[in-house]
Formats: C-alpha cells, sequence, structure tokens
C-alpha cells in the first residue's frame, strides 16, 4: 500500500532541497563577488551620470572629469573594503578555481578595452575619451568577472 501523505511530504523536502535551499545558502565568497559587482556597478552609474549630466552643451575635451574620476576610484576602493564580508576561513579548492576562471574571462575584457584606449591614443584622441575608456574597462572588467564567478557558483562549471 502505498502511504500518499507521506510520499507528499517527501516529495516537497526533497524539491526543497535540491532547489531551493542551493539557493538560499551562499558562500561568503559568493556574496564577496556579489558585493564587488554591486559596488562597481554602482559607484560607475553614479560617475557616468554625473558626467552624462555635464556633457550636453560642451566640448568632450573640455570637461573637468578628473576630480569626479578619482573620487569614484577612491569611492570604489572604500566601499568595498567595507561591503565585503569579512572571514579568517582559507579559500577551498572550488573557490580558488572559481576565482581563477573569472579573472581568466574577465582578462579579455580588459585586453580588449586597453586595446581600444591604445588605438584612441594613437589616433590623438582627447584625454577625456582616453581616461574614460580605461576606466569604463575596468568597470567592465569588474562586472564580467564577477558575472562569471557568480554563474559559476550558481551552475557549476
Amino acid at each position: 500500500m502505498i502511504d500518499i501523505m507521506s510520499a507528499s511530504h517527501y516529495i516537497g523536502d526533497v524539491k526543497f532541497v535540491l532547489h531551493y535551499r542551493a539557493a538560499i545558502v551562499m558562500s561568503l565568497e559568493e556574496k564577496r563577488v556579489w558585493s564587488y559587482a554591486a559596488v562597481a556597478l554602482a559607484v560607475a552609474a553614479v560617475y557616468f551620470a554625473v558626467i552624462l549630466a555635464r556633457l550636453p552643451g560642451a566640448e568632450a575635451g573640455e570637461l573637468s572629469y578628473v576630480r569626479p574620476m578619482l573620487v569614484a576610484i577612491g569611492a570604489g576602493i572604500v566601499l568595498n573594503m567595507l561591503a565585503a564580508p569579512r572571514s579568517t576561513e582559507p579559500w577551498d579548492e572550488r573557490d580558488a578555481r572559481i576565482r581563477r576562471r573569472g579573472e581568466h574571462i574577465g582578462f579579455y575584457v580588459l585586453a580588449g578595452g586597453t586595446a581600444a584606449a591604445l588605438a584612441l591614443t594613437l589616433a590623438q584622441s582627447a584625454h577625456f575619451w582616453i581616461a574614460n575608456t580605461l576606466y569604463l574597462t575596468f568597470v567592465l572588467n569588474a562586472l564580467t568577472s564577477s558575472a562569471a564567478k557568480i554563474a559559476a557558483y550558481r551552475r557549476g562549471f
């Protein structure tokens, strides 16, 4: 005889463990990656909102972008130090592999962006465009490597 009530509880428990519990439990390193990506996105959004608000009606080469960029870089560093969860636990092998894979993927974005900045330099573009291309490249590198790491944590390799 099949006990339908027990089976329905069992299926519900198995479904919770397989699908929902894995989504709730997050390792410390994954929390760090989420924090890093959120800070990179938020700081860059504020910086580009400030710069793009100044752009209409002004010549791009004459915009004062140095101070906002330095503030954005400093704020990103400080916020990442403050927002990152801390622990004295060493990384396990899976965290190390995910980190290496994410940084590897982010490297391609970084290489492409620096090549674009080099091309702008060779074309004798204004410093504004070169500096902002480099800043955007660093932001895209942070977001791409973070997205790759999060995908690896959530879906595996």
